[in-house]
């Protein structure tokens, strides 16, 4: 069968119904949509939707073992990035939509998120642990240049003393650098940036609106240089496709004053698996099966592995293979040498409006 055509500016290239829950799935007749665009011309172009949500609840507490954080908040729902690897794209299903196009063009914007976040941290019986940011979907992404609810939840951690990590793919990061740069200085914050290749193009395709490799590099650069500890994370790899930029990522953020780093291999959970298959038809037919073939080599023969520990843990010779070249590589930069532990030591409850405390 011949590829299916792009669709540009977008990662997913259809709006795949996800059948574990029993939806009906759709399909447009061929016949029809011929006659359509000889009617009426191409179709419009996709445009992003935002919904405001109304969240009763903003930090989201875990027990997974296998990650070094026990609670996150998550500003938005969906991500416009379009990173057609993103694990987080399943949880769209949960809203009756397509882990698809519907993920990347129909978003969820809470804008009460600081205001909860300063009753829950306002509680007696609140413990404090760092809070991890862009867990499931990018804190930065284009939306925030509108509702900066990201840059609200900063200023309540400062105000509270509380400890904050950032994870992005976007440059936009560096918009509140005032405020990292404060909290770095108390010790109360990291930001990762995810760097998943160094060619524009194919970051295009992967990640359409993504900040670029450049660009991602250059806000490594200024967090740095203002005293944030800086982290990049080669993330995820995609075998036959990024894996050859594995070193020359590391080497540009080592040359740009990051200190430590981490890979992770592409994981293909529920929805993702066929989306980046259908991605790997349009992008690259002639390489699409050695790449699920070697990610399946590391995943016990699957396409993904669920487990604890092991699910981030790829298994096999090719693991093996990229494990020695990113070890290897951040030991010749000097790269991982210490790793910061934030301060939970200079919390203190929030004041909330119109309420003094008692003690």
């Amino acid at each position: 069968m011949p590829s299916p055509l792009p669709i540009h500016g977008r990662g997913a290239q259809s709006a795949r119904v996800p059948q574990r829950f029993g939806l009906a799935s759709r399909e447009a007749d061929g016949d029809w949509l011929d006659a359509r665009e000889g009617l009426d011309g191409p179709g419009p172009k996709l445009r992003t939707e935002v919904v405001e949500e109304r969240a009763q609840s903003i930090i989201t507490f875990n027990q997974s073992p296998d990650i070094p954080f026990d609670r996150s908040i998550n500003a938005y729902r969906g991500c416009e990035h379009g990173c057609v690897y993103c694990y987080a794209r399943p949880s769209h299903a949960w809203h009756d939509l397509s882990p698809g196009l519907d993920f990347e063009t129909k978003l969820f914007a809470k804008p009460n998120a600081a205001a909860l976040l300063r009753q829950t941290l306002a509680k007696p019986g609140y413990k404090i642990a760092p809070i991890a940011m862009g867990t499931n979907t990018d804190p930065y992404q284009p939306i925030e240049a509108r509702y900066r609810i990201t840059r609200q939840v900063l200023e309540v951690c400062l105000e509270a003393g509380h400890p904050v990590t950032i994870t992005t793919k976007s440059a936009r990061v560096v918009r509140d650098l005032d405020l990292l740069a404060e909290l770095a200085a108390r010790n109360l914050t990291a930001v990762s940036v995810s760097v998943t290749s160094l060619d524009p193009k194919l970051s295009g395709l992967l990640e359409p609106r993504a900040s670029s490799p450049i660009k991602r590099l250059e806000a490594l650069e200024k967090l740095a240089a203002a005293g944030v500890p800086a982290h990049v994370s080669v993330a995820p790899v995609v075998p036959a496709i990024t894996d050859q930029f594995i070193e020359g990522i590391l080497e540009q953020a080592a040359a740009r004053g990051v200190k430590s780093a981490s890979w992770i291999m592409l994981r293909l959970p529920h929805e993702v698996a066929p989306l980046v298959r259908e991605w790997l038809q349009v992008h690259f037919p002639d390489r699409a099966d050695k790449v699920i073939h070697t990610v399946q080599s590391m995943r016990h023969g699957k396409d993904n592995d669920p487990g604890f520990f092991t699910r981030m843990k790829p298994l096999g010779v090719w693991a093996d293979v990229f494990r020695s070249r990113f070890r290897i590589a951040c030991k010749r930069l000097g790269l991982n040498r210490e790793q910061p532990v934030l301060d939970c030591g200079q919390f203190v409850r929030p004041e909330m409006d119109g309420q003094m405390r008692l003690f």
